[in-house]
């Protein structure tokens, strides 16, 4: 067998199993990339750049899931950034329930404040449940929520939008008064590009978008991101 009969069969396997690693999705379901390529991924939960400090339970890979419906929508939002020589950026788009669980027990240990100070500086974590920052469901779980930013097309660097993304604080909502005029822009240009290809916005969050007649509204899924 020469070498380009096992290349040849060796690529073939890769595209076999590329496809079962697709179809092994629930129904609905599809990685962000197989429409949208050249999508800037970068989920903070598989990391340990959050406000819990840790990999969260449940992404065992930087690899961006979300309903089909979701994906061919950020589609067009991405085709009209990259007009204006910009592109989008997600953090977090499915999120698993055992992670929203994860958030839970993290937030019942008091003690452990490691990332306080980049995250929520002026948030007492006992509060964190009653502010609204941390929920025991998310719509992340039903496969139609994204959290996302503008980067520049050319240096990949992040728009200023006036706060981090997952900053748990008054600067963090949309209609923070104390921002420059470019981060007012900026915030303004992500909220009118979601909106116009269908997605509504979580007002206390800048970032946080959920498809409007999203097609799993009450089922929250556990599956995890691998």
């Amino acid at each position: 067998m020469n070498y380009k009969t096992l290349f040849y069969i060796a690529s073939l396997l890769l595209i076999t199993f590329s496809f079962q690693q697709e179809q092994s999705l629930p129904e609905g379901f599809v990685y962000a990339k197989s429409i949208i390529p050249d999508l800037d991924v970068e989920l903070r939960y598989f990391s340990d750049h959050n406000f819990v400090g840790d990999t969260i339970d449940g992404y065992k890979a930087n690899r961006l899931i979300i309903t089909k419906g979701t994906a061919e929508k950020l589609k067009l939002v991405q085709d009209e950034l990259q007009q204006q020589n910009l592109c989008l950026k997600v953090y977090d788009g499915y999120r698993p329930q055992r992670a929203v669980n994860h958030f839970i027990r993290w937030a019942r240990q008091l003690n452990d404040t490691i990332s306080k100070s980049e995250f929520y500086p002026e948030v007492n974590k006992r509060n964190l449940f009653n502010a609204g920052y941390i929920a025991s469901r998310s719509g992340h779980s039903r496969g139609s929520t994204l959290d996302l930013t503008i980067i520049d097309g050319e240096t990949s660097e992040p728009l200023d939008m006036g706060s981090p993304f997952d900053f748990f604080g008054e600067e963090s909502w949309v209609e923070h008064n104390d921002l420059t005029e470019i981060q007012k822009k900026n915030r303004q240009l992500l909220q009118t590009v979601m909106l116009k290809h269908n997605f509504r916005n979580y007002p206390k969050e800048w970032w946080h978008f959920t498809l409007r007649w999203e097609p799993f509204p009450k089922t929250y899924f556990d599956f995890e991101i691998e």
